[in-house]
């Protein structure tokens, strides 16, 4: 009976989530945020981050012990936009950083320490030092980071790494750890295979002994971390890498002879479904899967941290395009937009891995009417590539309509990709506005060309130049 009221649940807030976005294209048109002179925007539905956020907190709340303290930290690199995050702080969210940018980004949005952890697997000795200083919870990657921060935590250190020691930092501090457990069906995004990049490698000879070792010898470190999910891996997967997780806290802890790890990083890398509006699979499956493997997980004697990203945003982000041409190749019709591989550079480069859906509306911004025809839905970037989706099946797009690129709202349009120098498009967030309009709200201006100019080193423009015989030219 639950389950059938949860997928009823998901089909009803995916029914609300495609008619807010029905109402916010059309405003966009009839507000001038789309049009000849505007014609690509980022639009995000705040609504429905709002239901996200309060589903997720849900979900694990229905599962933990009373009084156990969970920290939901966004995966910063999902949606990497100030106003996005300060969005998130108010709902009670903090934030996973993996880069000096990422950490910027939260402090800007106003994320506290407390509510910020630091997961890079590339942290210099500059970034180490700084989260230590300001108490932010550090993941260490591997045993070289691990020794790093040795020489900032011990009290007579000589010099320590980059400057004198830090002795009594407030950090939280762990180990991230690969449980090696195997990938889903995406390679890049998988996590947890044998060769993967990230953590201590758990399975390799030596390794676990290694990690027990180093908590054992330094009662700071108090934290454990694990992240196996991510777009293409299954829960199933995803649980038996936070079990392989829980079972070595549990070990550290019994060879300790005292709670030393008290609170488990879990990661995040709940998969979205890019096939149709609604939410599959859910935090609260996820979440009962996770008690039901894992039950020891949740009786309170660990804090708990998550860190997911994209399953957060993702369906509540749209990118529409305008079409500028509506033409035909071999037969087949090709609208010409505003939308490719600046935005949606994994789609373009791996389509078959990273399909989007397309929604096709008219010059006024009103889903378009008509027989679904094949098509090919381009891009702007000047290679043959650069297609949005191909041999797709909608109402024919014409000279002067929309494709809006559904579900965009993580890891488009805001990581993007400066093919033929083309501008960064504006990002608005959308709600309700007065007598049941919709309100706009800049979350990102559109770059102008100038700004193009100036990052490509137009105030340099002779540096290259040099002097009579520079270069070692005569």
């Amino acid at each position: 009976m639950g389950a059938h009221i949860e997928a009823e649940e998901a089909r009803d807030f995916g029914a609300g989530r495609a008619a807010r976005r029905e109402q916010a294209v059309r405003a966009a048109v009839e507000q001038g945020l789309l049009g000849p002179d505007s014609p690509i925007v980022g639009l995000l539905d705040v609504i429905g981050i709002r239901e996200s956020v309060a589903q997720l907190r849900a979900a694990f709340d229905a599962v933990v012990a009373p009084g156990t303290p969970v920290l939901h930290a966004f995966a910063v690199k999902a949606t990497p936009l100030v106003p996005v995050l300060r969005l998130l702080r108010e709902e009670g969210v903090g934030a996973e950083v993996a880069s000096p940018g990422e950490l910027a980004l939260a402090r800007a949005a106003g994320l506290g320490p407390e509510m910020t952890v630091l997961d890079s697997p590339a942290k210099t000795p500059g970034e180490l030092r700084e989260a230590l200083a300001l108490g932010i919870a550090v993941n260490a990657d591997n045993p070289q980071e691990l020794d790093r921060i040795d020489g900032l935590m011990i009290p007579h250190s000589p010099k320590g790494v980059g400057g004198a020691p830090i002795a009594a930092s407030r950090s939280p501090l762990g180990i991230r750890v690969n449980p090696q457990i195997g990938g889903g069906s995406i390679e890049s995004t998988s996590t947890a295979t044998a060769t993967s990049k990230f953590g201590v490698a758990l399975r390799d000879e030596g390794a676990r002994e290694w990690v027990v070792r180093a908590y054992l010898d330094r009662p700071w470190l108090t934290r454990l971390h694990a992240h196996t999910g991510s777009q293409g891996v299954p829960l199933s997967l995803m649980a038996r890498g936070v079990a392989t997780t829980y079972e070595l806290a549990e070990e550290i802890n019994r060879r300790a002879g005292r709670r030393q790890v008290d609170t488990l990083d879990i990661g995040g890398g709940l998969p979205v479904n890019f096939a149709s509006d609604a939410t599959t699979p859910t935090y609260a499956q996820y979440a009962r899967m996770l008690a039901e493997e894992v039950p020891g997980l949740f009786d309170g004697r660990y804090g708990l941290v998550t860190e997911f990203g994209r399953s957060l945003l993702a369906k509540h982000g749209t990118v529409v395009a305008r079409v500028e041409y509506a033409k035909s190749a071999g037969g087949r019709p090709v609208a010409v937009t505003h939308a490719g591989v600046q935005v949606a550079t994994r789609t373009v480069y791996a389509p078959g891995v990273w399909p989007l859906r397309i929604a096709a509306y008219d010059s006024k911004g009103r889903p378009k009417e008509g027989p679904a025809v094949v098509q090919d839905v381009a891009g702007p970037a000047c290679f043959s590539g650069d297609l949005l989706a191909e041999g797709c099946a909608l109402p024919l797009l014409e000279q002067g309509d929309f494709a809006a690129a559904l579900d965009t709202g993580a890891y488009y349009f805001a990581h993007h990709y400066a093919y033929n120098s083309l501008v960064r498009p504006g990002v608005y967030g959308f709600g309700p506005g007065s007598e049941g309009g919709v309100a706009f709200a800049v979350v990102r201006k559109a770059q102008t060309v100038e700004e193009v100019v100036a990052e490509s080193g137009g105030a340099q423009v002779d540096a290259l130049l040099g002097g009579q015989g520079a270069w070692g030219l005569s």
